[in-house]
């Protein structure tokens, strides 16, 4: 429960920390790192954390709510990853700086395009008899296992992107090794979370494996 509860602090000050540091408003670019930030370190943690049997901020609302909860705050998180990555590639154009040549540009690239198949695949379980073939608990098992492979590639972008000579040139010393650590740690919580959930008790085959027959 102590590390439920601490995600949540976490994440928010990772975010307010990001924008501290970005200023956003300054520049075209300072909005990049800031979206980024509160797309997959505040809003998606928050998305995931709603289903915490410990620490979520909604936890005597029915399922239903939560999970309505839940597509509204992935949406949302969606919003702020595309427009993030609209940004830093329009920057790019402006000042005529080549993009995605980088792990970070390409991580970040092949993050949101998941983002965004996650978010759709995410509709199947708000309409169920559109996938009539798998069964509702299928659904869910595979839905949180590829959304889990999501957070983690969010979390690696967003690591990736602190050690960039832009974030490195401001931030150094222990406060660097402070907001790594910060997805890191969030990654931890957040996976066992739904390996405790669904993978340990459910004893599910991973997705790729359904795909293949």
């Amino acid at each position: 429960k102590a590390a439920s509860t601490a995600a949540h602090l976490l994440c928010l000050g990772f975010t307010v920390g990001i924008g501290v540091v970005s200023r956003p408003g300054t520049s075209l670019f300072s909005w990049h790192p800031f979206l980024m930030a509160l797309s997959f370190s505040f809003i998606m943690t928050q998305a995931i954390l709603l289903f915490s049997p410990e620490s979520s901020l909604i936890l005597s609302y029915s399922r239903k709510v939560k999970v309505r909860t839940h597509w509204v705050l992935q949406g949302l998180a969606t919003v702020c990853a595309i427009v993030g990555l609209a940004i830093i590639s329009y920057n790019k154009y402006m000042n005529d700086k080549p993009h995605f040549t980088s792990w970070h540009g390409l991580v970040g690239l092949a993050t949101v395009l998941y983002t965004c198949l996650q978010s759709a695949g995410g509709v199947t379980l708000l309409y169920p008899k559109l996938m009539r073939k798998w069964s509702l608990a299928k659904l869910k098992s595979y839905h949180a296992t590829s959304g889990l492979v999501g957070y983690l590639l969010g979390c690696t972008s967003l690591l990736l992107g602190m050690c960039s000579a832009w974030f490195t040139g401001i931030v150094t010393g222990v406060s660097w090794y402070l907001a790594i650590s910060c997805p890191v740690l969030l990654a931890l919580v957040l996976m066992n979370q739904i390996t405790n959930a669904y993978l340990r008790k459910k004893r599910i085959k991973p997705w790729w494996k359904f795909i293949q027959g």
